[in-house]
């Protein structure tokens, strides 16, 4: 039973370390997924995102326009779930001094007569600060994240301005899938051939636990002579000692 609980914590122990290794290598391959165009893009999940002059004491102010073309053809921010909306909120406050209200990429759909992302992705998540309706015309309402509470609020697309951009990228995904098949391959086959190599010693030794050394009589050498034992050796020494005239 020890050799046993042995074995399964050995196989345990290289299934782990198999996984954590493939999840390394991938890691690996996977982090030059986001936009090489000379800027500081953060990837999470499968988006990366752009935080325009994080690193400037003061913050300038744009308007939804001129936040757009500055993207240069990627696009503003848009938000699918809570998770990603906290993840914004959290990597701002490491980026930008205070609060900061980004432009969400957002606008008025006069076909839908609903608001959409400027993807042309449906609205699905929302964390609006009011549910009060908004006094602006559709077509002029655009969207802004406050920083500081991770609330929306409808703002004017041309006469307010604010000081937080933030651009986003899919994740170039068909390249990922392509890199590691060679990584995972050596990693699926030496895992396979630890933990085979490792099963045929414990199996060895758990036989020998149980079988004492009779694997090894077969390889035990025979002298040509009997030799006698204790008693045989005296009855052999008093008759001897009988014959003596």
């Amino acid at each position: 039973m020890e050799l046993r609980g042995k074995s399964l914590r050995l196989r345990s122990l290289l299934g782990t370390s198999w996984v954590v290794a493939l999840c390394v290598g991938l890691r690996a391959v996977c982090a030059g997924d986001c936009p090489a165009d000379g800027r500081t893009w953060v990837p999470n999940g499968d988006k990366c995102y752009h935080f325009l002059h994080g690193e400037e004491d003061s913050i300038k102010s744009y308007t939804f326009e001129r936040a757009a073309t500055l993207c240069h053809g990627f696009g503003l921010l848009s938000i699918q779930s809570a998770e990603e909306n906290d993840f914004v909120i959290n990597y701002s406050r490491e980026v930008w001094k205070g609060a900061v209200v980004m432009w969400l990429g957002m606008y008025f759909d006069t076909n839908s007569d609903s608001m959409r992302w400027l993807n042309e992705k449906p609205v699905t998540f929302t964390n609006w600060e009011s549910a009060d309706p908004s006094d602006l015309l559709p077509t002029e309402t655009c969207v802004a994240l406050h920083s500081d509470t991770g609330r929306w609020e409808n703002v004017s697309c041309t006469n307010d301005v604010e000081n937080g951009v933030v651009c986003e990228a899919l994740q170039e995904t068909k390249q990922a899938k392509q890199k590691p098949s060679a990584l995972i391959s050596t990693l699926v086959i030496l895992s396979v051939v630890a933990i085979v190599s490792v099963s045929g010693v414990i199996w060895f030794l758990h036989q020998k636990h149980n079988f004492g050394s009779t694997i090894f009589t077969a390889f035990e050498y025979h002298p040509p002579f009997r030799v006698l034992d204790t008693d045989q050796s005296c009855l052999v020494e008093a008759e001897e000692t009988d014959n003596v005239p």
